[in-house]
C-alpha cells in the first residue's frame, strides 16, 4: 500500500528530525509509528477487565442529575427505549 501525505512544512521538518534522530529514514520512522501505536491499541484492546469496571470508568463522571433522568427500567425495556417498540410486560 502507498499513502501519500501532504504535511505543513514545520510538520516534514519535525518528522525528518525525529526520523534522522533515530537513524531511520522517514518512511522507517512512520512505519515503526504506525505498528507502536497499532501494538498499543491491541494492548488496550485484550484489556481483560470486568465489564462493570468499564461501565464506572465510562459513566463515572456522569453528573447525579443526569444519571437520576434514566429510565430505571432502561435494560429490561432496551427495545422500547431504542428502537420505539412497545413497552413489553
Amino acid at each position: 500500500m502507498t499513502v501519500t501525505l501532504d504535511l505543513p512544512p514545520d510538520k516534514e521538518a519535525t518528522f525528518r528530525a525525529q526520523a534522522q534522530a533515530a537513524g531511520l529514514t522517514v518512511e522507517q520512522w512512520l512505519l515503526r509509528l504506525a505498528d507502536q501505536e497499532a501494538g498499543s491499541n491491541a494492548a488496550k484492546c485484550a484489556e481483560d477487565r470486568p465489564v462493570s469496571e468499564l461501565m464506572r470508568e465510562i459513566w463515572g463522571d456522569m453528573p447525579a442529575d443526569v444519571r437520576a433522568k434514566l429510565p430505571r427500567d432502561g435494560a429490561r425495556q432496551i427495545d422500547h427505549y431504542v428502537y420505539g417498540l412497545p413497552k413489553r410486560d
